[in-house]
């Protein structure tokens, strides 16, 4: 006898239950089968049968995050200090945000953080918009994760200054995406 597949609802899949910044992943933007619709999107289950925080969470618990669990931090959760070491993949959000996204949710609540991942979203969609080359989605979201929210709005105004006061026409996605991408980088050793 064939299972019937158990539908996973999430409000928000853009946040991940275990803390990813799902919306800010650069499989989350792509086009084709490869796109990741985020956290319990559809066919979540399909994709990701043994995803352990999204059974003891949304299926079981009713929760959207692990943050809002009573028993956060569970044993599935490494160390602060496991996360930091992790060598990050270059295609997919950082896990060092893990812990503190999931904390944020936890004194914060749900909707005071997805308030805040939807300006960093919106802001990433603004610099996939207006400066991705074809070349730059990945640099964008790793970028759009982990520079804090007023230093990602200072460098798209930093770089469209710079973009018009040099001249670059706006179909000049090449060159728009080099000059953004060495204010990103300047930002980025400044913290």
């Amino acid at each position: 006898m064939d299972r019937m597949p158990i539908n996973v609802t999430k409000k928000y899949p853009e946040i991940g239950v275990c803390g990813l910044d799902c919306g800010l992943c650069p499989r989350y933007y792509t086009e084709g089968p490869s796109r990741c619709q985020g956290c319990g999107g559809p066919d979540f289950l399909e994709k990701h049968p043994s995803c352990s925080p999204i059974t003891c969470c949304v299926i079981k618990k009713g929760l959207e995050t692990c943050g809002e669990c009573r028993d956060f931090p569970c044993p599935k959760f490494k160390t602060e200090e496991e996360y930091q070491q992790m060598e990050d993949s270059p295609s997919y959000p950082p896990r060092k945000r893990v812990l503190p996204n999931l904390w944020f949710i936890k004194e914060h609540g749900i909707e005071k953080f997805v308030a805040e991942q939807r300006k960093r979203i919106d802001i990433l969609e603004t610099m996939l918009k207006e400066f991705n080359d074809g070349r730059s989605r990945s640099f964008y979201c790793r970028a759009a994760t982990t520079l804090p929210l007023p230093n990602l709005k200072t460098s798209v105004d930093k770089a469209n200054q710079k973009i018009e006061s040099v001249g670059i026409k706006q179909e000049d996605l090449k060159s728009k995406a080099k000059i953004f991408k060495e204010i990103l980088n300047e930002t980025s050793r400044e913290e």
